[in-house]
């Protein structure tokens, strides 16, 4: 009876020992958001910004949690869009898409009533455009990246700029 039950202990941490390899193979090969794409990310729209003339910027880069990665705050940028572009950033990373999307299913588009009214009223959450879900190729969601101190619009097209940069690593 008890080399049976050693036995059973034995089995099951096998089994849990497989499992836990299992999982940290399954991490080594899922692709994640580097400091060095986020540095791309910024530099990027730091030189749209520059180059389209408009107001300063805060630039936010998160992981698929939601873990910052990265933040900038270019000279000038209203100071109260450092948490907005935080919370867009995260608002992308919970929900892969983007922010503008998140406007439309909130507020509603084109005069259409919005399918879920409540969710502009949840805590943190950004319905409003400049902040995008980073992708790789393949489709797997791996952060996002949030602007804010211009104009929503021009928000949304520096936070493209950071992506676009970055096309090439994100496999």
């Amino acid at each position: 009876m008890r080399i049976g039950t050693v036995l059973s202990a034995a089995a099951i941490g096998a089994m849990s020992f497989a499992a836990i390899a299992a999982d940290a193979f399954a991490l080594d090969q899922k692709p994640v958001l580097t400091l060095e794409i986020a540095n791309k990310m910024a530099d990027a729209c730091e030189a749209a910004q520059k180059k389209a003339g408009y107001r300063p910027v805060n630039i936010a880069i998160v992981d698929d949690g939601g873990n910052l990665k990265l933040f900038r705050r270019q000279e000038n940028a209203f100071l109260g869009s450092a948490k907005i572009s935080q919370d867009k950033a995260w608002t992308s990373a919970m929900f892969p898409f983007s922010t503008r999307v998140v406007a439309e299913i909130s507020f509603g588009k084109d005069g259409q009533p919005a399918p879920v009214p409540g969710l502009a009223f949840s805590e943190g959450l950004a319905p409003f455009a400049g902040g995008l879900p980073i992708m790789t190729e393949g489709g797997q969601h791996i952060g996002a990246i949030g602007v804010s101190g211009a104009s929503a619009d021009e928000d949304e097209q520096c936070a493209q700029a950071g992506i676009d940069a970055v096309k090439g690593m994100l496999k």
